[in-house]
């Protein structure tokens, strides 16, 4: 359980670092800092889905302003940053204690009182849900909530305008608004009879300083309807309902809170604590079972979504949400490609390695339910559209040689996962043959040989007739290709028959891959230099810090960010690549130094997003988190991690299958001999 006391909770410097987020199955969310200072556009107390105008979130409720009256004494809970360094109120003075186990809950110690404040988002439906429980009290006292509204795109700011609908329509012990057509209605109720002030206001330049920090527009205005006000009663709990439907009956909103509570997953221990993350990136929206790649700002990006899946799902139980995920994808998939962002009619199919990690996630699917057999009768088909696709040319300039590389271009666009965009150049230009996308479309038809030998013993198919004396020939040709004695590493990338000779983390891949291109020995020597050049407590460094283009701190305008997110930066879902070609090399004798990597992240764990894993951190000491604060593969490659140390057969797994690929080669003893973790 994460705690804080009140001289943490004082240090606005501090607590406004640390943020968190709950969510429901849907979608919906609630995000703010301890301190309950929203910092970002992107935080807000009511967070959800309007499918009716984008595939984005919508913030509709900002945030409340809570305040006790006693004797006629007000004390403002809230706290609100205005331009200037200037906050009202200033409510975290009476914080005394912070907690975070199932769900957020703040203590407010004024005078002889002590008022208990719980949130959640109830995992199955579209509500927040608070709950105030008067704990100590030697006077009257009431409690006035204020709601503060935005009604807009996460990524967008509001302003004070005249089209706002600022009037409100009474519900059971509440009220529901709605400030512009297109928009769900707000249903604010309390659990027992209140009374509501209308007073309609707007509040303006309210600030949010990690946008300024990052570069972007910062102030908006928040429109308030006015305010709730209520008596309290010593250990009677008081809850607020928020949704866009209105409760029939206020009395349930206390259910649904215990409801909610009993669903919630304790975040104990760095294993727990994993696994209730996992939980939050799992949504369905409309007919389709999602991954969100982060937050508060991704969205479902289909790269991001097969990397995170067998992690999210297989490694915490979970296959046959595996397999609706899968088929949600495969709705999207035209030409043998998947989109990189968004799904349906706002696809954009911008990526050349997302439908190999397709192939892998289906792998590993197939792998951990141990059904090959069904698992290639329903997926195969998409399988085979995207070797097919590849093979004959697609989208993109992504196309095959004779010798069966792949390779991909398009100018001003970035097709991997190092994608990053500044003035219409991609700032790691990786046309032609990146070593990653090879190694995934070889173990990609290597997969499909397998399943389709498996799938009909005895006889050889077509596909296998077509693909096994090119995949025969295909380590001989990746390594003449990438490979470099003298250097004793991989090329990142290929282009018209030059090699870019750049140290960067995606060669490991090639390594840790139930198919491996490369022989054991190579595989070692990889992995070494790996571990040498770019291994952190926190990630895999991005580019070597020898190279004169390292960029070893993630801060600034967007495009200084977009400068160093792969030229440095150190990303956490490389680790779990790491950690399995390291296991394949060194075997049980590594699961130490793998297990030390993998305990190290309990820290942090509540560095930056309460219970969840950044996206990134900086490349050299204090490798501090930047980037989305919850992130999808952060997580999921954590939990595979976990997984492989937990299995003892699990190297010997991957090399029996590596031994099994044709054209392996090396002596994995000799490898031992030479080099120890």
């Amino acid at each position: 359980m994460f705690k804080l006391d009140k001289n943490s909770l004082s240090n606005l410097e501090s607590s406004l670092q640390k943020e968190f987020i709950c969510v429901s199955e849907n979608g919906s969310y609630a995000s703010t800092t301890v301190a309950g200072c929203n910092c970002r556009k992107y935080h807000g107390l009511f967070v959800c889905p309007q499918p009716g105008l984008n595939q984005d979130n919508f913030v509709l409720l900002s945030c409340l302003e809570e305040t006790l009256v006693q004797h006629g004494r007000e004390f403002h809970l809230g706290v609100k940053k205005y331009a200037g360094e200037f906050f009202s109120p200033r409510g975290h003075k009476y914080l005394e204690r912070f907690e975070y186990k199932t769900h957020p809950v703040w203590i407010y110690h004024i005078g002889g009182s002590v008022l208990r404040k719980e949130l959640l988002m109830h995992p199955a439906k579209n509500r927040l849900l608070l709950k105030y429980t008067l704990e100590e009290s030697s006077c009257e006292t009431f409690l006035d909530i204020r709601p503060f509204l935005a009604f807009r795109d996460v990524h967008e700011l509001t302003f004070r305008n005249q089209a706002a609908c600022t009037q409100v329509q009474y519900v059971e012990n509440g009220i529901k608004c709605r400030l512009y057509p297109g928009f769900s209605h707000l249903c604010l109720q309390i659990s027992r009879p209140s009374g509501f002030s209308s007073l309609p206001d707007w509040y303006l330049n309210v600030e949010y300083n990690a946008e300024r920090e990052r570069g972007y527009p910062c102030d908006e205005d928040l429109f308030t309807p006015g305010h709730f006000h209520m008596p309290l009663t010593l250990h009677e709990p008081v809850f607020l309902s928020a949704g866009t439907t209105a409760l029939g009956d206020t009395a349930e909103a206390g259910r649904l809170f215990g409801e909610a509570l009993d669903k919630l997953v304790p975040r104990e221990g760095m294993d727990g604590t994993l696994l209730a993350a996992a939980r939050s990136f799992i949504i369905r929206k409309e007919d389709r079972r999602q991954i969100i790649a982060g937050y508060p700002w991704f969205g479902s990006w289909g790269r991001d979504t097969f990397i995170a899946l067998p992690g999210l799902t297989l490694c915490t139980g979970n296959g046959k949400l595996a397999g609706e995920i899968l088929r949600s994808m495969v709705k999207d998939q035209t030409d043998g490609l998947f989109p990189n962002v968004g799904y349906g009619t706002q696809a954009a199919y911008n990526s050349a390695d997302a439908p190999l990690w397709f192939v892998w996630a289906v792998q590993q699917y197939a792998m951990h339910t141990k059904r090959t057999a069904q698992v290639w009768e329903e997926f195969g088909p998409a399988v085979k559209q995207v070797i097919g696709h590849y093979a004959q040319g697609s989208d993109f300039g992504i196309g095959m040689t004779k010798e069966g590389l792949v390779f991909a271009g398009k100018p001003g666009c970035a097709l991997t996962w190092m994608d990053a965009v500044v003035d219409g150049c991609p700032v790691t230009p990786r046309a032609g043959m990146p070593v990653e996308i090879n190694a995934l479309w070889y173990n990609a038809v290597m997969f499909a040989l397998e399943a389709e030998r498996k799938c009909s013993p005895g006889k050889r198919s077509a596909f296998v007739s077509r693909w096994e004396p090119l995949m025969e020939k295909f380590p001989e040709t990746f390594k003449a290709t990438f490979w470099n004695k003298e250097k004793g590493y991989l090329a990142d990338c290929v282009h018209e028959g030059v090699p870019d000779w750049s140290i960067r983390p995606n060669q490991v891949i090639a390594v840790s891959l139930p198919y491996s291109p490369v022989s054991e020995k190579v595989g070692q020597l990889v992995v070494e230099t790996v571990k040498n050049c770019l291994l952190t407590p926190r990630g895999l460094r991005t580019l070597a810090p020898s190279d004169p283009r390292y960029c070893p701190v993630y801060e600034g305008s967007q495009a200084q960010r977009d400068r160093a997110y792969h030229q440095g930066t150190a990303w956490v879902w490389l680790l779990g690549h790491f950690a399995q070609a390291f296991l394949r090399v060194y075997g049980n004798e590594g699961k130490a130094f793998i297990e030390n990597l993998y305990l190290d992240f309990e820290s942090a764990l509540w560095e930056a997003g309460l219970g969840s894993v950044s996206e990134i951190h900086d490349a050299n000491p204090p490798y501090a988190p930047k980037g989305a604060f919850s992130q999808a593969w952060s997580v999921a490659e954590l939990l595979r991690i976990r997984k492989m140390l937990a299995s003892p057969a699990a190297s010997c797994r991957q090399e029996k299958i590596r031994r099994e690929a044709k054209g392996a080669y090396g002596s994995r003893e000799n490898v031992k001999q030479q080099a120890r973790p």
